[in-house]
Order: C-alpha cells, then sequence, then structure tokens
C-alpha cells in the first residue's frame, strides 16, 4: 500500500508512525494519483475535502495533506482543530459520500509551536464502489478527480461484486481436520470466517509482518492462559493448543492469513460412553421427545466454554494490533451439525425439554450471511460474543424471545 512517507530503509511508514520531520520527504514528491496536497484547512477546501476522499476510495487509496503548499511544497502549518481531526473529515463525508469511505486521519503538530501543525489524512481503497460524492462519481485523473464516466463507471461496479465474491470465497474451512474430512458431517464443527477488509489480493506480507503477527497471536493465548503451537501452511500459520493426541482427536484451530484475515474452527464437545448412555436415558426419561439412538450429542457446557474462549483470543489479538474491528466482515458456518442434540444436567434444561423437546440443530449445514462490521450496526462487536450466541442460536436457544420461560433457558445455560 502507498505511503509518501517511508523509514531509513525505504519501508512505507504508516500514518500512526509518521513524524512531523517526515514532511521533508513531501519534496521529493509530485502531487498524482495518490497525493494531494492542500495549503490551507479553509472553507473552499473543506468543501472540496469529501470529492477527494470519494475519488481516492473510487481509486487505489490516497493521502491528502493539509498544511503543506502544492508548488514549493513548504509547510505553512494550520491552526490546530478544535475538534478531533478524524470526526471532523469524518462528518464532511458521512454528509456528502455515500458510501461512507475507509480512512484515518490526525493531526500532526509542529514540535515549536503544538498549537499548529498538518493534517494527514490515508483513504483507503474501497471495497465496494462507486462512492458517490454529492451526486457525481469522482475518480482520481493525475493530480486531481473528476467525473467518471462510462467504462470507467462500469469497472467500479465489477469491482465491487468481485469483491462480495472473494469474502463470500473465502468463508470456507480450509484448516484440515482427519476425522471430519474423512467422512464429511462426521465432526459437528463451528467455523467463524473474519476477513480483513481493505486489502488487496497484491498484498503480500513482509517475513517481518508474517513474524509481528505470530508474536501477536502467541501473546494473546499466553494472555488467555493457554499454551501454543503454530504451523507453518502455504499462505497461513495455524495455531493450535499442542496436544500430543492432535491426529486423533479434534482440536480447535485459528488460521491466521498474512492480511490478518482470520479463519477459527472449534469442534463440538461430544458425549461418548457411559457419559452419553446416561444422557440419553434422562432424556427418554423426562423429555416431550428424546432423540433418536444413533443422534449426536455435545456437551452444551463445555462446547459453549470452548467456543467462547477461543473467539476471546481474536478479540485480545486485534486489541493487541489495535486493528478496528470495523475493518472486518464476518460470518459463520455450521458443518456437521444436522440434528445434532445439546446436552446438559441442568434441571432448567431438562424441565424445558419436559415441556417443550430437546433443543437440536434444525437446519442442514449452512453458512450465514455476510456481516461487514463498518455498517454501523457492529459498534460493540466482540467475537465471543458473536461465536458463542450464533453457535448456540443455530443449536435451537431461544434468543431473543418474549417468553419468560424461553429467558430463564438461555440465562440457565449460558450461564455455565
Amino acid at each position: 500500500m502507498f505511503s509518501p512517507f517511508t523509514d531509513e530503509q525505504g519501508t512505507p511508514k504508516a500514518l500512526s508512525d509518521v513524524a512531523y520531520a517526515d514532511l521533508d520527504q513531501l519534496r521529493e514528491l509530485e502531487e498524482g494519483f495518490a497525493l494531494e496536497l492542500k495549503q490551507t484547512f479553509s472553507p473552499s477546501v473543506r468543501r472540496k475535502i469529501p470529492k477527494i476522499v470519494a475519488s481516492f476510495a473510487n481509486s487505489r487509496g490516497g493521502w491528502l495533506v493539509i498544511g503543506v503548499s502544492d508548488a514549493e511544497k513548504d509547510l505553512c502549518p494550520v491552526p490546530r482543530p478544535s475538534a478531533d481531526v478524524s470526526q471532523t473529515i469524518g462528518e464532511l463525508c458521512r454528509r456528502h459520500v455515500s458510501p461512507a469511505p475507509r480512512f484515518d486521519a490526525r493531526f500532526l503538530p509542529d514540535p515549536t509551536c503544538p498549537d499548529q501543525g498538518v493534517i494527514l489524512v490515508q483513504v483507503l481503497e474501497g471495497d465496494f464502489p462507486p462512492y458517490v460524492a454529492d451526486g457525481v462519481v469522482e475518480i482520481r485523473e493525475g493530480s486531481t478527480s473528476g467525473p467518471a464516466a462510462g467504462t470507467a463507471l462500469v469497472d467500479l461496479y465489477d469491482k465491487a461484486t468481485r469483491r462480495r465474491l472473494e469474502v463470500r470465497m473465502f468463508c470456507k474451512r480450509t484448516v484440515y481436520y482427519p476425522m471430519a474430512d474423512a467422512v464429511p458431517g462426521d465432526l459437528p464443527l463451528f467455523n467463524l470466517y473474519l476477513f480483513r477488509m481493505g486489502r488487496s489480493q497484491e498484498d503480500v506480507a513482509s517475513r517481518e509482518r508474517t513474524n509481528a503477527n505470530a508474536a501477536a497471536m502467541r501473546e494473546a493465548f499466553e494472555l488467555q492462559g493457554l499454551a501454543c503451537r503454530v504451523q507453518h501452511a502455504h499462505d497461513s500459520l495455524v495455531f493450535r493448543t499442542p496436544a500430543r493426541d492432535e491426529a486423533v482427536v479434534p482440536h480447535s484451530a485459528i488460521e491466521l492469513f498474512g492480511d490478518e484475515s482470520m479463519k477459527l474452527s472449534v469442534p463440538a464437545v461430544l458425549l461418548d460412553g457411559k457419559r452419553r448412555a446416561d444422557a440419553q436415558a434422562q432424556l427418554a426419561a423426562r423429555a416431550l421427545f428424546s432423540p433418536a439412538a444413533d443422534a449426536t450429542l455435545i456437551d452444551a457446557p463445555a462446547t459453549m466454554r470452548r467456543v467462547t474462549r477461543m473467539a476471546s483470543l481474536l478479540d485480545r489479538y486485534v486489541r493487541i494490533r489495535r486493528i478496528p474491528w470495523s475493518q472486518y466482515a464476518v460470518a459463520y458456518e455450521l458443518e456437521g451439525m444436522a440434528g445434532v442434540t445439546l446436552w446438559s444436567d441442568d434441571e432448567c434444561y431438562l424441565a424445558y425439554a419436559e415441556r417443550h423437546g430437546v433443543l437440536y440443530c434444525a437446519t442442514t449445514d449452512c453458512l450465514s450471511r455476510v456481516r461487514y462490521l463498518d455498517d454501523g450496526a457492529h459498534d460493540t462487536f466482540r467475537a465471543r460474543q458473536f461465536a458463542g450466541s450464533h453457535f448456540f442460536e443455530a443449536c435451537g436457544l431461544p434468543l431473543g424471545s418474549p417468553d419468560p420461560e424461553d429467558n430463564e433457558l438461555v440465562d440457565a445455560l449460558l450461564r455455565t
């Protein structure tokens, strides 16, 4: 991803790493496809910002630098805005651009006079163009922007279609389970897919970045009180808790990709042997209807703990890496779950099964709809809560029901 600022080794700097002294590097650059300079933050410049941001989002992304002259590249510090600069730019875009483009902004204060400085705005390449500014689709044309027409407009719509397909294609399990892949449907799995938006397939993670990502995931495991084993794959790293029986007993796995997209696979905790026989006997004696003799029974409390514990690792990882959840698209998949029956020896569950029957997964294997976490409806998203609630709702738990009896059951099972 382009950055006008580099470190001593020539590595592009992220917005958060840019220092005031780095602004001298702009003298060596010309305004162009991915860089635009503005000398002031005047009302006329503010009116142009939505168009500039939209044009970058419709192209390959870019940087807007406010407080630098476009001719001589001299620093012309602007007064520090009274409000947070990200909120100011965001409000301008919300009023004039649809859909909302993704950007990051910061005010870089002058070390000799902190009340003035330069505004940096990094606009990410849009995932779902066209981005329309005041009714016009703007694209980059050299060092400025202009309206898109004809094939350029068609290309933008095609790009959005391809991106949605790319997200959907990502949402399939790629971690190998011998016991699941040998006999499809034989192992109940909950799969959570987190696709990081705003990254291009052409971006290849450096060895340094891959190692930093791996270190952050190891730290997440450590903070969770779990040991961690890392296995390299052709385009990802697979993280598991070390176990001597890994080849014959399914264990949870996190697959981490170079762009920090992630996949989580969690096997349900199955009842077998005497525990299964005892559970079957209790359900046959008490439930309105009992599961079939060959039904798969899962330990609801143990599975809940496993799902939420593993999903919490993802929450820890994004906190360590300082990635906002709004940069992700999320979906989940039920694999081998059709007809799987929940078991708990909690009296509340047994009494509920007596009146209404056992809870079980009433659908065939399916992939959920994709949720884009930048839509404003997921500002409080947590992977732990999302995974736990959707897994058990898929298994028949009546989440969100107005019935007090249903709510009592939900409280009893989630409490465990």
